[in-house]
């Protein structure tokens, strides 16, 4: 697939989201409330203009410098601009001139209408397997974004790489992509109109998994998922019973991480205090933790909560001094259980 298709597909043949022959944009009527206020306050051609597939903003941005990989005409940037706030900064990177240039052109208009003294974001061409490129400190973001883009990308481990690197320690990526259940043919990813509809570059799900562990990123954490409806027969037909869908994941950049869920006795309490998620917070799909409830977590998302942004709002119990095995209900179960329970039998030696 050559990049210069997807290029003229985003800055020429789209005009507008509707344009999109999938389900993959989200209506703003399924959006957070508070999200939706915020949206209200972008100017009607960044909103027509964006192509997302879900939802890329994470909680607790105030004075954070944020990253966003892929950020079109600029929707994604500019609400981020409202929740980081005026000490925070919000850096978008795209390949598409003509995007780039519809969210310039409203720098200004956006400034004014958040009651700014000066505009907290910028905007840089380039291509997302080439960050190294850009003029952005090792290390510097605190959060990085991105919304529907890396299955676009022809090396996506190097977009990841990429990301590992400009984030702090702790940092995390945030983003939504379209994943297929199984690894499409040769003649299907190169179809320049699958491509740009985000189908034909997008990765068998059990294939992003190691790719992301190799860049780095050692517990990737699902956060939500939902099914993709290809609307167009033509794509339906081409693509058979291969089905697509639309997840949003969150990868920390954090030490000590450990492959599996373990067990050190350790809970966490959640005080509150995040506006959003004022009664639980949603750690991924199936960490939601309610507020004042003594919950037991392992070692892995200990660390996600402590060595985070996220720590000044829970209480921790417990250290890393005593393993106990595996996490109860998670990760893989002993070898052993079988052959334990098995007694006397006699067991084969392979």
């Amino acid at each position: 697939m050559n990049i210069e298709v997807v290029k003229d597909y985003y800055g020429k043949v789209l005009k507008g989201s509707e344009d999109l022959q999938t389900s993959a944009c989200c209506d703003v009527d399924d959006m957070p409330r508070y999200l939706a206020r915020l949206i209200a306050n972008v100017h009607d051609e960044v909103v027509r203009r964006y192509y997302g597939c879900g939802l890329c903003i994470p909680t607790v941005l105030e004075n954070c410098n944020v990253l966003d990989l892929g950020s079109g005409a600029g929707r994604d940037v500019y609400i981020l601009s409202q929740l980081v706030g005026e000490k925070g900064f919000v850096t978008g990177v795209d390949m598409t001139a003509e995007q780039l240039a519809a969210a310039e052109v409203h720098k200004d208009w956006h400034t004014k209408k958040f009651g700014y003294a000066q505009s907290n974001v910028r905007f840089l061409e380039a291509y997302l397997e080439k960050l190294d490129a850009l003029d952005l400190d090792t290390g510097a973001f605190d959060v990085i974004v991105s919304n529907c883009v890396i299955n676009l990308c022809l090396d996506k481990l190097a977009v990841l790489r990429g990301a590992y690197n400009l984030l702090k320690q702790g940092g995390e990526l945030y983003f939504a992509d379209v994943y297929c259940d199984r690894r499409l043919p040769e003649e299907l990813r190169g179809d320049p109109q699958l491509y740009g509809e985000c189908l034909g570059g997008a990765l068998y799900w059990n294939d992003f998994l190691p790719i992301a562990k190799e860049a780095g990123f050692l517990d990737p954490r699902l956060v939500s998922s939902r099914p993709l409806e290809i609307k167009n027969p033509d794509m339906r037909e081409k693509l058979g019973c291969a089905r697509f869908f639309s997840a949003t994941y969150r990868l920390f950049k954090l030490d000590h991480l450990e492959p599996a869920c373990e067990d050190y006795g350790q809970a966490v309490v959640y005080r509150g205090g995040i506006a959003e998620q004022a009664d639980a917070f949603v750690l991924d799909g199936h960490h939601i933790i309610e507020r004042g409830g003594v919950f037991p977590v392992c070692g892995n998302v200990w660390r996600m909560l402590a060595n985070t942004r996220f720590s000044s709002f829970f209480d921790f119990v417990g250290d890393f001094s005593t393993h106990y095995g595996i996490f109860p209900g998670c990760g893989t179960p002993s070898p052993f259980e079988e052959a334990a329970h098995a007694g006397n039998e006699s067991v084969s030696c392979c």
